[in-house]
């Protein structure tokens, strides 16, 4: 059934562009405060003239089941792409649901994770091994000009969807290049690099670190020209367009994981004569979940009940909106199957961080650790700062609550100091109602955890008491095997 999402309309469609990045740590970016300053030129140059939400998460910090999000408006679990699996067939999707309103839908790369339905027929589509390993710039521009072409010969609007595979691993070794990839305008060295705060200062962490500076340069310098195509279209002044990425980068602490800097991206927005120019939103919440729906109010197109998210139009239009006071983040199975779930609420002082599958035994992996982890763990044989760091990483603990204003690194849990007791507990709460709310299957594994704080009479009252399975008798699985 298909109601209206929102009374906003135009009377000449907005075209809109969403252009992501793969693995981009948010701080890279000079406009977000990013080292060395000048990395990011023509992304910084596109935040002076728009908005930058520096508030922004992903939903689920891994790239297939995040544009599952992006492509359905709603959370895994609502969708079936817990994953890397696919979204079920009866869930409304973006592509769709615009391509009815009388939008011509364009993806570059990222195809297959992008396109959690099989029922999702972009009308323009070119994946990886079309655009240079899906990290050469002039590639994604001849593109680029050719899909903004036949919006203009099919007299359509257009909805585009365009993914670098940059900085995804394999970083940018200039003496190694990648069959098809372009080298970025510029290269950097160990010296250049400012290690985030959640890993450790090593010579293999920068070493690493600057060969992931290349890439988030030509990642750069990718966006510059899908910029430059639009201008030379002559459809910029009327098309929206958003920056965002998928996930952290992938290192540990980051990507594939709850933490602050697994889940926050940079969001930056630019609509000529509808958003501010050089403006920046430090108060609200949003997350990808809410593009659905705002894409749908900007276009003024009908779409499905039963969206997550919420259109941040307002926001756009530098409206006040309430209820943006948090977000709610996830993880359920990464590549290659492993169920590692969390599930995670965060505002703009303290993030509350639930992992079910810790229990001292199963072993956690990213499936991107590269040098890092290889400089951490040799540095761990004579630092015991570093081995307690990555026994975190491998083994977790059921619960972690971190200040993220004096801690966005996330380096100190204070899920067991007495002062935060009533924080975490009216967080959990949130948590909880939000589970409820989406008919989250890690709800009762919440309830009936093991290490539970201060809220259980909270839930009890709210929710029951915990369920506990009757155990059958010897006997009557006897007889029922019998029968």
């Amino acid at each position: 059934m298909l109601t209206g999402i929102g009374s906003t309309a135009v009377a000449e469609k907005t075209n809109i562009l969403l252009f992501t990045a793969d693995d981009l740590h948010a701080e890279s970016l000079g406009a977000y405060g990013g080292m060395p300053a000048d990395l990011t030129p023509n992304l910084d140059a596109f935040a002076a003239e728009g908005l930058k939400f520096n508030r922004a998460h992903v939903n689920v910090a891994i790239c297939a089941p995040c544009r599952a999000v992006i492509a359905t408006g709603r959370y895994s679990h609502r969708s079936g792409a817990m994953g890397f699996m696919p979204a079920r067939e009866d869930v409304p999707d973006i592509v769709n649901t615009l391509q009815a309103g009388g939008y011509l839908a364009g993806i570059l790369g990222k195809v297959g994770h992008s396109s959690p339905k099989t029922s999702m027929n972009w009308d323009y589509a070119f994946d990886q091994r079309e655009l240079g390993n899906g990290r050469n710039p002039e590639i994604y521009y001849q593109r680029s000009k050719a899909f903004l072409d036949l919006s203009k010969k099919e007299q359509k609007p257009f909805y585009f969807m365009v993914n670098s595979h940059d900085p995804h691993r394999p970083y940018c070794n200039p003496d190694k290049l990648t069959k098809g990839a372009a080298m970025p305008s510029r290269t950097y060295k160990p010296s250049d690099v400012t290690v985030p705060g959640f890993l450790p200062d090593l010579p293999g962490v920068r070493e690493e670190f600057a060969q992931y500076l290349n890439s988030t340069r030509r990642l750069d310098d990718t966006f510059g020209k899908v910029m430059q195509a639009l201008k030379e279209s002559g459809m910029a002044e009327n098309t929206l367009v958003i920056f965002i990425s998928d996930n952290g980068i992938a290192v540990p602490f980051a990507k594939c994981n709850a933490w602050f800097h697994s889940s926050r991206t940079p969001c930056l927005v630019r609509w000529p004569k509808v958003v501010s120019p050089n403006t920046n939103n430090g108060t609200d919440f949003v997350s990808v979940v809410d593009l659905f729906p705002t894409f749908l109010q900007v276009s003024g197109v009908q779409g499905p009940r039963g969206l997550d998210g919420r259109s941040f139009l307002p926001l756009l239009k530098g409206q006040k909106q309430s209820g943006r006071e948090q977000v709610y983040t996830q993880i359920d199975s990464k590549a290659g199957g492993d169920s590692v779930p969390m599930r995670a609420i965060q505002n703009g002082k303290y993030g509350y961080i639930f992992n079910p599958f810790s229990d001292q035994k199963h072993w956690y992996r990213n499936n991107n650790e590269g040098k890092t982890m290889a400089a951490m763990q040799a540095a761990a044989e004579s630092d015991q700062a570093i081995a307690e760091r990555i026994k975190l990483f491998r083994y977790r603990v059921p619960e972690e609550f971190y200040d993220l204003l004096n801690d966005p690194d996330c380096l100190n849990n204070l899920i067991h100091e007495p002062e935060h007791a009533s924080t975490i507990a009216a967080m959990q709460e949130q948590l909880v109602a939000q589970m409820k709310k989406t008919n989250d299957p890690m709800l009762e594994a919440f309830i009936n955890r093991s290490d539970r704080g201060a809220v259980d009479q909270i839930l009890v009252d709210t929710y029951g008491p915990p369920k506990v399975k009757a155990k059958k008798s010897p006997k009557a699985n006897r007889n029922k095997k019998n029968k």
